[in-house]
């Protein structure tokens, strides 16, 4: 079922997909689909990007700490100031498993790996106007979400062709995620890095994970940028406060 908000609060047109089931979970969660400004009177048709954490992204009634990304005013800003390409944004909610399933090193982010891919994209790619391709489909998140967002990249580059990844929690599984670059051709990807430099128990991992990339000749500026923010912490109000920046680096006019 999809039920339209067109709440004064929400900038544009989101779309709630409730109770969307997964076989592959045995689990059921809420999908939002924010549509950009043009779709609703044209036939063209629109990059992706998944993003985690999806109660976080818009409403803060139902965020986790009470603020949001501010998806919808960052995106519909940067696109009125031509800085963008007009994108779809699909936030996917978490569940009580968020730790599990946002990590491919068990069995349960293997399992929502095969969600996103065999049943969300699909069921998305079906229902709405997407570019279908990797360099049009991209993942974003931050802590867990921004792990699960440089696996996704890494292990499915034929699936996902562009990652935002913040405030990443690469010390996962004895940092195993460290081995991801290993043997893999990354010319064809594009990576957005960053962290707050006030996240003291993460900013190191990140900075390790910058110098990795780079050394695999991933060209800062091209298809590489990493950012480290003085002073910002670990919170869905430092995370909107610099989305902006892996949004006109992945999909900038």
């Amino acid at each position: 079922m999809i039920i339209n908000d067109n709440s004064s609060d929400i900038i544009g047109s989101l779309n709630y997909h409730h109770e969307f089931y997964s076989s592959h979970l045995k689990n059921e969660r809420d999908i939002l689909v924010w549509l950009p400004p043009s779709y609703q009177s044209g036939s063209k048709r629109y990059p992706v990007i998944y993003m985690h954490d999806g109660q976080n992204l818009f409403d803060p009634r139902t965020s986790y700490s009470g603020i949001t990304w501010n998806v919808d005013k960052i995106i519909s800003k940067l696109i009125f100031e031509k800085k963008i390409e007009e994108v779809i944004v699909v936030g996917i909610n978490n569940s009580k498993d968020r730790i599990e399933e946002y990590n491919l090193y068990s069995s349960k982010g293997l399992y929502y790996s095969s969600f996103l891919i065999n049943e969300l994209k699909r069921f998305i790619d079906e229902n709405y106007r997407t570019k279908t391709d990797p360099a049009n489909t991209c993942t974003i998140g931050s802590s867990m979400g921004g792990l699960f967002s440089f696996q996704l990249i890494m292990n499915f580059p034929k699936i996902f062709g562009k990652a935002g990844c913040l405030s990443n929690s690469f010390w996962i599984n004895r940092k195993r995620v460290f081995l991801e670059p290993e043997n893999k051709n990354l010319d064809d990807l594009k990576i957005y890095l960053d962290c707050g430099k006030g996240e003291k128990e993460l900013i190191f991992d990140n900075m390790k994970m910058a110098l990795i990339l780079k050394n695999k000749d991933m060209q800062c500026g091209k298809n590489l940028l990493y950012h480290f923010e003085k002073d910002a912490h670990h919170s869905e109000s430092y995370w909107a406060r610099r989305l902006h920046i892996p949004l006109t680096f992945l999909f900038g006019k």
